[in-house]
C-alpha cells in the first residue's frame, strides 16, 4: 500500500518561506502522480501543486503559481514543495497525496482534484502570521 509522510511545516511571518517534504513508499514512484493539497480552517481541501514524475511535468493552482515550486528526488522517492512569499491565506494543513494521473491535451498530468487521489499523508501544519 502507498504511504506518504509529510514534514517541514511550521510558523512563519508573512513574506517568509518554508520547504515541505513528502517521503513516499509502496508505489512505482518513477511513473506516478503526486500532489500537494491544503485545507485551511473552515475550508474545503484544495489542490496546490502536482507532479507527474516520469516527465517531471508540473501543475499549479493559480493562487500559488510563481510563489510555490514542486520538485522531486527520484532516488529518494521524495516530493518537495518550496513555498516562498507566504501569505496569511496560505495558512492550512498541507497534505501529500498519490493517485491517478489525468489526461490533459493528450498528456498525463497530475490533477489537482482530490477525487483523483486515494492515498494521503497525515498532513503538516503551516501557519503564516503578520
Amino acid at each position: 500500500a502507498a504511504q506518504l509522510v509529510e514534514s517541514g511545516g511550521g510558523s512563519v511571518q508573512v513574506g517568509g518561506s518554508l520547504n515541505l517534504t513528502c517521503i513516499t513508499s509502496g508505489f512505482l514512484f518513477s511513473a506516478s502522480c503526486v500532489a500537494w493539497f491544503r485545507q485551511g480552517p473552515g475550508k474545503e481541501r484544495e489542490g496546490v501543486a502536482g507532479i507527474y514524475t516520469s516527465r517531471d511535468r508540473k501543475n499549479y493552482a493559480d493562487s500559488v503559481r510563481g510563489r510555490f515550486s514542486i520538485s522531486q528526488d527520484g532516488a529518494k522517492y521524495t516530493v518537495f514543495l518550496q513555498m516562498t512569499d507566504l501569505k496569511a491565506e496560505d495558512t492550512a494543513t498541507y497534505y501529500c497525496a498519490y493517485g491517478s494521473c489525468a489526461l490533459r491535451a493528450g498528456r498525463l498530468t497530475a490533477s489537482l482534484d482530490t477525487k483523483e487521489y486515494d492515498s494521503w499523508g497525515q498532513g503538516t501544519q503551516v501557519t503564516v502570521s503578520s
